[in-house]
């Protein structure tokens, strides 16, 4: 039934949880897990614009490596992207562009103000997604 999971990462707690959900759904399945995580350009001055692009792009490196670590010491078979852009648009795209029939991902389960202030990018995907979501909360 799944095929190709994806796993959003950004290396946060809840998507350390979701890590280990998508590398045993894919084990159990003998799915091939598509690892993704996308860095993204904070409010800050245009100035430090390029260093802090450098910074969230080494996170986001890091994210999908610790993932791809774990996934392939389990012998599941995987395949990295980083982007940059917007997480949301980014996530929807790579799962619309590369058949893949599930999303795996981290939730910081926010609510009240903190969520009408932040958002939630999960939200997003699930909203936008072409194939289920899977959430899962820190």
């Amino acid at each position: 039934m799944y095929q190709n999971i994806l796993l959003a990462t950004d290396g946060s707690d809840a998507a350390r949880r979701a890590t280990e959900h998508a590398i045993e759904l894919s084990s159990q399945l003998g799915a091939k897990l598509h690892l993704l995580s996308v860095s993204e350009d904070g409010p800050q001055a245009t100035d430090k614009q390029d260093e802090m692009r450098t910074d969230h792009q080494a996170e986001a490196n890091e994210a999908v490596e610790e993932a791809e670590r774990t996934a392939e010491s389990r012998g599941v078979e995987t395949s990295t992207v980083v982007r940059h852009g917007v997480p949301q648009e980014e996530i929807v795209n790579v799962a619309e562009t590369n058949a893949i029939d599930l999303i795996v991902m981290g939730t910081h389960g926010r609510s009240g103000l903190d969520h009408l202030v932040t958002g939630s990018v999960a939200e997003e995907v699930v909203r936008n997604a072409p194939v289920p979501v899977v959430t899962v909360r820190e």
